[in-house]
């Protein structure tokens, strides 16, 4: 009788860890596509920026900082304190500090060490060994200059939310966007490609499986697509050239935002005989800022088809997450400049954001940002 307790117990135990284990893995799988379908979490996620009082070697010092909170399930969160600004916006690359909390009902305090930062949503607060900084930043919601970007004159315009007919496997959701897994049905050699991508929210999951999909031009090199919000920015997340390069800086936006991605490809040039002469090249410019400046590839990124003189289709990989696209078109420009000009960074160049103000009640106002660096634009064609 006491065997078989003891066998009954360990089934039991076996199958409630098995239970718990299939749980785990489905809350991981877990992706919203729209706002209606978010948890409590997503409220608190978000980017933050201000002036800002903070101590450093004894003493106070004040500055612009930016702050990403990255939601992790289950009221977790993981956020990055940077200083200047946020990333393309103000940070000098350099200079960040990681924090980790829990949000308690409608709030987060997230604490390293003596600093700690109260976060509602709507705004954070910064203390330092229990003083308070005086320090509130605003939660702002930042706007790719290139979103929204009408095709040039001499584009071609393969996906504008009214059919997928120049794409392969191409399906629509009902408000008309590109789901993941179409091929381009044309093959394109040079070009200059604009899209906009939009990653659902997974806030279970981890690495790979977090929002993961890509742009695989020519169907052989691929720029990373993932939920890398908050994370270091390396070659197999959000703008990477997936086990090449990572990107300059990591410019990805919180889930179930705009993103765009500006791609300028010229691809490798092949002798009589197929012996590749010359590397491919590619620009890259993610959320308007650049990424990859004119880098060169020496060879097919991870599961890209093999280099050869034909040119193959692009396609946005399937990896199992709902990214959703839309506004997709190219421009051509074989052995010729693209139409598409990507000036030099500059100074003092003015770019739009969305900023919640305490002193208006928390409604949203146009302002402009302290980022000072240029994004591409148009030389010619219809704005």
């Amino acid at each position: 009788m006491r065997r078989s307790a003891w066998f009954l117990g360990m089934f039991s135990a076996i199958v409630l860890v098995g239970a718990m284990s299939a749980h785990a893995q489905d809350k991981k799988k877990q992706a919203a596509t729209d706002i209606s379908q978010v948890d409590e979490d997503y409220a608190l996620q978000g980017e933050y920026f201000g002036q800002a009082r903070t101590a450093a070697n004894g003493s106070w010092r004040t500055g612009y900082v930016g702050l990403q909170v990255v939601a992790l399930g289950d009221g977790k969160f993981d956020a990055v304190l940077y200083t200047g600004g946020l990333p393309g916006a103000g940070w000098n690359r350099r200079d960040k500090q990681q924090l980790s909390g829990m949000r308690e009902g409608d709030s987060l305090r997230l604490q390293d060490g003596p600093f700690t930062i109260d976060v509602n949503g709507r705004r954070a607060e910064i203390s330092y060994e229990g003083q308070s900084a005086n320090s509130r930043i605003d939660k702002i919601l930042r706007i790719s200059p290139t979103v929204g970007n009408r095709p040039s004159h001499n584009a071609t315009v393969l996906f504008d939310g009214t059919n997928t007919d120049l794409f392969k496997n191409g399906r629509m959701t009902e408000n008309g966007l590109l789901m993941e897994g179409a091929d381009t049905r044309d093959a394109y050699r040079d070009f200059t490609l604009h899209l906009e991508f939009r990653l659902p929210y997974m806030p279970h999951a981890r690495g790979q499986g977090r929002s993961n999909s890509g742009v695989y031009l020519q169907s052989r090199y691929e720029v990373q697509i993932l939920d890398s919000f908050g994370l270091e920015g390396v070659h197999n997340e959000c703008g990477g050239l997936y086990k090449q390069r990572p990107p300059a800086v990591n410019m990805c936006y919180p889930p179930l935002r705009w993103q765009t991605y500006d791609l300028t490809l010229t691809s490798a040039k092949f002798d009589k005989s197929g012996k590749k002469i010359k590397n491919a090249r590619l620009t890259v410019r993610h959320n308007g800022e650049l990424i990859h400046d004119d880098v060169e590839l020496k060879n097919k990124t991870g599961a890209g088809r093999p280099e050869g003189p034909e040119a193959l289709p692009t396609k946005l990989q399937n990896h199992g997450n709902p990214v959703r696209f839309r506004n997709i078109w190219l421009v051509q420009h074989d052995g010729t400049p693209s139409s598409l000009d990507c000036p030099p960074n500059q100074f003092a160049q003015p770019h739009g954001y969305y900023a919640r103000h305490p002193r208006y009640s928390g409604a949203a106002r146009h302002v402009i940002d302290y980022r000072q660096f240029a994004h591409p634009r148009y030389s010619g064609g219809r704005r």
